[in-house]
């Protein structure tokens, strides 16, 4: 009865319809969805699971569902999807789909996974987006808060769904979440205590019809329930996130920047080779930017946010600094994977858009062999040209795009197309020499070949590690 209670008083306050005996579709069975129909049903939710995959492929959600006496359908979408006074949808699951059309079609509401979590989340929520450097930013925010012994979670598009940790939060709690486009395109009243934006490029634009504005506009939603008395990290020298900030969210929310190239009365910067914070008038000289333990400058970016969102989160200086000399990065993230006869193998499978790219080619002096490729989200490569003219030996072109790849490179330099990831991986240990750099970093999705960017990651250290 309590826990009813609960609900409904935060339900509420958000002008929310209570979850108690509601009827609730939930579009998708992977993580996402998996997460919100067992939350959902706990509540008091009547749940339905509908996913258009094969039951073969299902079989481990199927059983999952099943055994908690929620209903799941596979391989369609039926009439039984708009039986509902609500509709969750998965991360996976485009806005433009026909079941989500149909459904707003017909008046029903949608929402997605991360909405309905935040309505039953008791604690504050620092919420990290951006095109490139969530993953990095929200882990670095997470050790600097485990550092700081503070009690948190780490969960979101990182690869935790926010909806399974509910459980685990408390008022005294920060719930530390990586949120993508795709998450924020159906929020209503999702708030964090602190927002960031880390950059805004185009991306995932297979999913926005093309239209960088449209992905933009989703970005932005991270604020749009910000007050007064929230806080909004963002990079001033990405010029798309600093106008948008300038124009929707400065004078609705406490807006901080922060930026390699200028200063500022409150933000973070760089001063005499230092990283420095400014809130509060407090200034505070964290760190030799050359002693922070992941290189690049993109990872300078993101141990500015990291830092200030500590900092706002009550995070000692001791600590944080501690964080930034010893973080060792994320898995397939400018990962080192080995280095053999003078030959460094590096995965950043989680590359999988231009920007990506065009950091991890400034995050080393070595010459490169780039592994360049998979399923193309609309790429445009012009921006990689004098990167790759400057820094790349050779290009192996890999995945669907493989045959775009060599047309957009062929003379800018050394080019070649491998059918599988072993071919790749054997062709630029071919190529590569003493002092290279052998890198994975696609620039692509990965559901050509691959499960996921994880599963491309996992395979290519795995050959790397049998090459002898």
């Amino acid at each position: 009865m309590v826990e009813t209670e609960v609900i409904e008083t935060a339900v509420d306050l958000r002008n929310k319809i209570t979850v108690v005996g509601k009827k609730v579709s939930i579009l998708g069975a992977a993580r996402s969805g998996l997460a919100a129909a067992r939350l959902l049903e706990e509540k008091g939710a009547s749940v339905f699971v509908s996913d258009s995959g094969s039951p073969e492929k299902l079989q481990s959600q199927i059983s999952t569902l099943q055994s908690a006496g929620i209903e799941i359908e596979t391989g369609k979408h039926s009439e039984r999807v708009y039986n509902a006074d609500m509709i969750v949808i998965s991360p996976g699951v485009p806005s433009t789909a026909p079941v989500v059309q149909e459904a707003k079609r017909r008046g029903i509401r949608t929402v997605s996974e991360l909405e309905i979590a935040s309505w039953l989340c008791p604690c504050p929520i620092i919420a990290v987006t951006g095109s490139n450097g969530k993953t990095t930013t929200t882990m670095l925010i997470g050790r600097m808060l485990y550092d700081g012994r503070k009690k948190h979670i780490v969960a979101g598009n990182i690869g935790t769904a926010f909806s399974s940790v509910i459980s685990e939060l408390e008022e005294d709690s920060i719930a530390v979440l990586e949120v993508s486009s795709f998450q924020l395109d159906h929020i209503e009243s999702f708030r964090p205590k602190v927002s960031i934006i880390l950059n805004i490029t185009p991306d995932h634009l297979d999913r926005y019809g093309g239209s960088f504005d449209l992905y933009i506009a989703s970005k932005c939603k991270i604020f749009k329930n910000q007050t007064s008395e929230d806080y909004l990290i963002y990079d001033y020298d990405d010029w798309v996130t600093r106008e948008h900030v300038n124009r929707f969210a400065v004078g609705n929310v406490h807006t901080i920047p922060f930026s390699v190239s200028n200063r500022f009365d409150e933000g973070a910067f760089v001063e005499d080779g230092k990283l420095i914070t400014m809130l509060d008038g407090t200034k505070l000289e964290i760190i030799d930017i050359d002693q922070i333990s992941i290189p690049g400058v993109h990872n300078l970016y993101n141990s500015m946010a990291a830092t200030l969102a500590a900092q706002l989160m009550g995070v000692a200086r001791p600590s944080f600094r501690a964080t930034l000399k010893n973080f060792k990065g994320v898995e397939h993230r400018l990962e080192t994977v080995r280095e053999l006869r003078g030959v460094k193998y590096v995965n950043d499978s989680k590359a999988t858009n231009i920007d990506s790219v065009w950091y991890a080619l400034q995050a080393f002096k070595e010459p490169i062999v780039l592994l360049l490729g998979g399923r193309d989200k609309g790429n445009d490569y012009s921006r990689l040209y004098d990167l790759v003219q400057q820094h790349v030996r050779a290009i192996v072109a890999i995945g669907e795009s493989a045959d775009k790849v060599m047309r957009e490179f062929s003379g800018k330099t050394k080019t070649v197309k491998a059918s599988s990831i072993e071919e790749a991986v054997k062709a630029a240990n071919a190529i590569a020499v003493h002092g290279d750099v052998v890198l994975l970093s696609p620039a692509c999705a990965s559901f050509d070949w691959f499960q996921d960017y994880e599963h491309r990651g996992t395979m290519f250290k795995e050959i790397v590690q049998s090459l002898t």
